[in-house]
């Protein structure tokens, strides 16, 4: 890769390290790739910890258990690594290395915890989701490899310029707008569809990476001796980022309520990633000094990533409604077992099973005689059936 001459801008002379340095960028991405990483196991060891639980006759509390905790300690750890990426890395190359979470959880999931289907759906399955996997690691090596080395000094006042530049307020109401527009059509209008919540989602998360890049930098800055914490900047872009990540995950839960979780991994990291990087297009503009071979190339391994993660995500096994196992219907005095009507006994497909037989629904009923009648109860059995010595009756 040539390396380009540094260059300087009229208002922020010493705010831009050259761009033929790749250190920032190399400890950036290992820091992403590390805390993302650290994320995906810590939610599989959480998720075997409740497992776990689940299948004890001794019901505790998952907050009880040093498996969960030792979960908890490394989504920290992972968090932290990805806060302190986005202030050496620049936040278009950040953003698309959330699809190293999605890869790493699927692969974990099928060897940890044996996500495993049935050998007839093996090859169609698990084809496309190892599909996933090489589209995923080859678009993720072409967005490091071809994405944005433009880094800047996130001090206060170079925040500030950012921020009343007309494009960035341009962009800030173009969001509000469509924010609003979503979110009346949501709470008023009551459309659920996922398009819509996940796309109040991404805006905030917009909002989240901008932030949290700003606070990132500025703290780094402070550890390095340049005080930052005192500006009144930080204090308005930490209130922003907390505000913003909270309503993010609660209307991701919503999302998560509603509809299917496979199908919000995919759409939300699509959703999130494109938003994010026309972010730091805006506001930290990373793509100003870039040709258009790295640009198309950079945009080529982010879409090979939106396709590896959809395929990836596409396959997961989904969790089944309750179905019923045997009803109090009876026709002809045969109990009526495939009827979805008033269940007995429910069968749980889920991460482990208790015991339920499974719904042949696909297999064609047995034929049975036409004639087939109960024995008929003359008064006379029953009088016998009294007179027996010995016989308790209820």
């Amino acid at each position: 890769m040539i390396n380009k001459q540094p260059m300087k801008e009229d208002n922020m002379d010493n705010s831009w390290a050259p761009l033929g340095s790749y250190t920032d960028n190399l400890i950036g991405t290992l820091l992403a790739i590390f805390g993302n990483v650290l994320v995906s196991i810590s939610l599989c060891i959480q998720k075997y910890s409740h497992v776990t639980l689940a299948g004890r006759k001794d019901q505790r509390a998952f907050y009880r258990t040093k498996t969960w905790w030792s979960g908890f300690v490394f989504t920290c750890i992972g968090e932290v690594a990805n806060f302190v990426s986005y202030a050496f890395a620049p936040l278009a190359l950040v953003a698309p290395l959330n699809a190293v979470s999605v890869l790493t959880s699927s692969i974990l999931g099928f060897l940890f915890l044996r996500e495993k289907s049935k050998p007839k759906d093996f090859a169609k399955q698990y084809g496309l989701t190892f599909l996933g996997y090489i589209l995923t690691t080859g678009g993720t090596y072409l967005f490091v490899a071809f994405g944005p080395n433009s880094h800047e000094k996130l001090e206060a006042e170079n925040i500030v310029k950012h921020i009343v530049g007309w494009p960035v307020l341009l962009y800030l109401m173009l969001e509000i707008i469509t924010f609003c527009l979503l979110l009346y059509f949501y709470k008023q209008r009551g459309t659920n569809y996922l398009i819509v919540i996940l796309l109040l989602v991404a805006l905030l998360g917009s909002v989240t990476v901008i932030t949290v890049k700003a606070v990132s930098g500025m703290f780094i800055l402070t550890i390095e001796g340049t005080m930052q914490l005192d500006n009144a900047i930080f204090s308005v872009m930490l209130v922003c980022m907390v505000a913003s990540a909270i309503f993010q995950a609660k209307f991701l839960s919503q999302a998560c309520d509603l509809h299917d979780s496979s199908l919000i991994a995919s759409v939300n990291y699509i959703l999130s990633t494109f938003f994010a990087v026309v972010a730091g297009a805006v506001f930290y503009m990373e793509f100003r000094n870039e040709d258009v071979l790295h640009i198309c190339m950079f945009l080529l391994g982010t879409a090979l990533c939106f396709l590896g993660v959809f395929l990836i995500t596409k396959t997961r096994r989904k969790t089944k409604m309750f179905e019923p196992y045997v009803t109090m219907n009876m026709a002809n005095g045969v109990p009526a077992i495939h009827d979805l009507s008033q269940a007995v006994q429910p069968e749980y497909s889920g991460s482990f099973s208790y015991g339920a037989l499974v719904n042949n629904d696909g297999v064609a009923p047995a034929s049975l005689p036409v004639n087939l009648e109960a024995p008929a109860v003359t008064a006379k059995a029953s009088d016998a059936f009294h007179d027996k010595p010995g016989l308790k009756t209820d």
